[in-house]
């Protein structure tokens, strides 16, 4: 995989809304690839039904190209010139994740031809045209292996599919597509399930490889990759990227708000096996001498979590950090991952896994232990790789953090 190392933004504090400003500065292959997206959306504007899929690993730009092509479709849609393909168009962005709707709004008040009604979650897309009667012509989709596959009565879905309602009512679909971000049975999907629904379409699929979030060596992606399969490979080589492991999470906790202090965009992110209820009270991430309470839930506030100053007073989970950048992340292992002495691998342990709504509506699910563990490993995945300049790790697991500790000392 080619890494692109490549900031623009003269403030480091502000690198998660500028990854997704249209304003933001492209490479000549991500300048042809938006390109590529206009000229589908224009080629297809008066078919049936067409779909074109983006593909990638995290940190890939998937949602930096979507964006900024979505910001032409429109500025194509509200011209009043009478030369553009798609003007007069009724297009829409959706993207199944309160903390990203923030920072999409955040980004639409500063581009002329973006409004804030733009960015809208599938729910309610979907209720509002079923409401109306309405149709689409573009649609736009964010992380859309965050759609749900099966009724969610609790959030106003009562469909079998959203993905499958979407289709029905818009022309054409642009959808970023990552299976290996899926985070709960009640969207479980995989590339089987996708070809599935879109075996009667005319789909075309594009793969991102340039990575421009983890400014590593290929061997750090590799490391991680390998660590969420469950397997342990040698540490990545001495770099400029900070791959440090800790014996103790609270010295962690202070190198992180030491980097926060030095560049912004640094925070303590743990896996989801501390309890959390959505009750009103802090609840807590405590392991050995560190104690920090999980992220506050604040639908109201105008920032997304990563960048409220006040969470590096916090632990952030997946929900809260997904398709973010930080610039530093310390990482706790909670007591679900942990170490197999018999085997040298990682193992996931779903009875130890606090996030019990991951685990309900399993559909159709057949083997729900596969699902379970699979569903973990994503989720590791995903917050392991948020930083862009350093990724901390400290395990709770005594026997992982030992088997860690080995590796840091057999460091090259």
């Amino acid at each position: 995989m080619k890494t692109v190392f490549r900031t623009t933004a003269s403030d480091e504090r502000s690198a998660s809304a500028a990854r997704l400003s249209p304003d933001f500065d492209l490479t000549d292959a991500q300048k042809h690839l938006v390109d590529r997206i206009v000229g589908f959306c224009e080629t297809h504007t008066h078919d049936q039904q067409a779909v074109l899929v983006l593909e990638g690993d995290a940190g890939t730009g998937k949602s930096l190209v979507l964006n900024t092509a979505f910001s032409r479709i429109q500025e194509q849609a509200r011209s009043r010139d009478g030369i553009y393909p798609l003007q007069e168009t009724n297009n829409i962005l959706l993207v199944n994740h309160p903390e990203m709707i923030k920072l999409y709004r955040n980004i639409a008040v500063n581009i002329p031809n973006l409004r804030k009604k733009d960015y809208e979650r599938p729910t309610s897309f979907i209720n509002n045209l079923h409401k109306s009667s309405g149709h689409a012509d573009i649609v736009f989709i964010d992380e859309a292996h965050l759609l749900l596959t099966r009724s969610d009565p609790y959030n106003h879905f009562r469909q079998s599919n959203q993905l499958e309602e979407i289709l029905r009512l818009a022309r054409v679909v642009v959808m970023v597509f990552d299976p290996r971000q899926t985070l709960k049975f009640k969207g479980y999907w995989d590339k089987a399930h996708l070809r599935a629904l879109l075996q009667d379409i005319p789909t075309e699929t594009i793969r991102l490889t340039d990575q421009f979030r983890v400014q590593a060596h290929p061997d750090v992606m590799r490391w991680i990759r390998a660590f969420c399969d469950g397997q342990l490979l040698t540490l990545p080589a001495k770099q400029e990227y900070d791959f440090q492991i800790y014996d103790d999470a609270a010295r962690m906790y202070e190198d992180i708000r030491e980097c926060d202090h030095r560049c912004g965009l640094s925070r303590i992110l743990a896996t989801y096996d501390f309890p959390y209820t959505l009750n009103g009270n802090d609840h807590f991430v405590q392991t050995g001498d560190f104690r920090l309470r999980w992220d506050r839930n604040q639908p109201s506030h105008p920032l997304p979590w990563a960048e409220r100053p006040d969470s590096i007073d916090e632990v952030g989970s997946v929900y809260t950090v997904q398709g973010f950048d930080l610039n530093y992340a310390g990482i706790i292992l909670g007591p679900s991952v942990s170490y197999d002495r018999t085997t040298d691998r990682i193992t996931l342990d779903p009875a130890l896994y606090e996030d019990s709504a991951a685990f309900t509506g399993r559909g159709n699910l057949v083997d729900t232990d596969t699902a379970k563990r699979h569903v973990m490993a994503n989720a590791l995945f995903v917050i392991l790789t948020r930083a862009r300049k350093g990724l901390f790790l400290y395990a709770h697991d005594e026997a992982l953090r030992a088997r860690l500790h080995v590796l840091w000392n057999n460091r090259a």
